[in-house]
């Protein structure tokens, strides 16, 4: 008997609708990723590549502001700093972009790249020297309803792998970086929030705060925190902060629930990565005494 290839939800085997994507095309965004999602169901694609398929059909209906790094947490140098002002910083946090700022945090003067500062290690009479304005490159600007492909796009041929987005009124948003962009295509690449996998699954930050990996198991939480969350449905506490959410959440989007307030630090295009975990104490209601009754 040969194999049967019937799609039993539409009565079509999936070498028809193969051949009616190549002639038609799908009618609609919806149909074209049933489509995708059937050939991986079939292992005819794997799920690596179903993700990035549907990553890169997801680019296209995103925003900049959506996956920028907002001015709060933006790491910016002052133009009128000196070599010693700001080489601490940046050793310290080890990106290899930063925004150079004028008198005035919305003045952009330009991006200052980080192996432009290498020769002042071979000579350090250049530090005395060195003037910021002279090294700068120029900054890409963009809005933050600038689509994602579009970005992508004009990353690549400017050779740019960092953009500043500005408000309306011309203001300073955030910023976005060609990493930001690739992530929600292919998964996390990086970030500076990560530890390393041979590090805990939950780490102490003190004060009632910790970082927990989206993929702890929902029972190494409930062991950890003395809680009793249901694993009934999900295994890890990523799959139940998904569920509390009910889409796919952003960057410093928050929810809580059973006790817990749960924050995400690292998300991609399709799943949270790394939360920040602290319990929240519940308020006794005005009036209300634990010995009446």
């Amino acid at each position: 008997m040969p194999e049967d290839v019937t799609d039993n939800g539409t009565g079509r085997s999936w070498l028809e609708r193969i051949g009616q994507f190549f002639t038609s095309g799908p009618s609609s965004r919806d149909e074209l990723k049933e489509l995708i999602r059937s050939l991986r169901d079939r292992d005819i694609i794997d799920h690596e590549t179903h993700g990035i398929i549907e990553g890169g059909l997801q680019v296209a209906q995103m925003q900049a502001r959506e996956v920028m790094i907002p001015r709060t947490q933006m790491i910016a140098i002052r133009a009128n700093c000196s070599p010693k002002e700001f080489l601490p910083t940046i050793i310290e946090c080890a990106h290899s972009r930063f925004p150079v700022l004028g008198d005035d945090f919305d003045e952009i003067v330009g991006i200052l790249l980080a192996k432009d500062l290498l020769p002042l290690a071979l000579d350090p009479a250049k530090i005395e020297r060195f003037s910021i304005k002279d090294h700068v490159r120029k900054a890409l600007i963009i809005p933050e309803s600038k689509r994602l492909d579009s970005l992508l796009r004009e990353f690549r041929i400017s050779q740019n792998h960092m953009a500043i987005v500005v408000n309306e009124y011309g203001g300073i948003a955030g910023l976005v970086t060609i990493e930001d962009v690739l992530e929600q295509i292919v998964g996390e690449i990086g970030d500076e929030h990560d530890f390393d996998e041979d590090e805990y699954l939950i780490k102490d930050l003190g004060h009632d705060e910790y970082t927990v990996k989206a993929l702890t198991p929902v029972d190494e939480f409930n062991e950890h925190f003395q809680c009793n969350l249901s694993d009934d449905e999900f295994d890890t506490i990523g799959g139940l902060v998904l569920q509390r959410f009910g889409r796919l959440p952003a960057r410093d989007e928050s929810v809580s629930f059973s006790g817990f307030r749960f924050t995400v630090l690292s998300a991609d295009g399709r799943t949270v990565r790394l939360l920040r975990v602290s319990p929240e104490i519940e308020e006794i209601e005005p009036g209300l005494d634990s010995q009446s009754g």
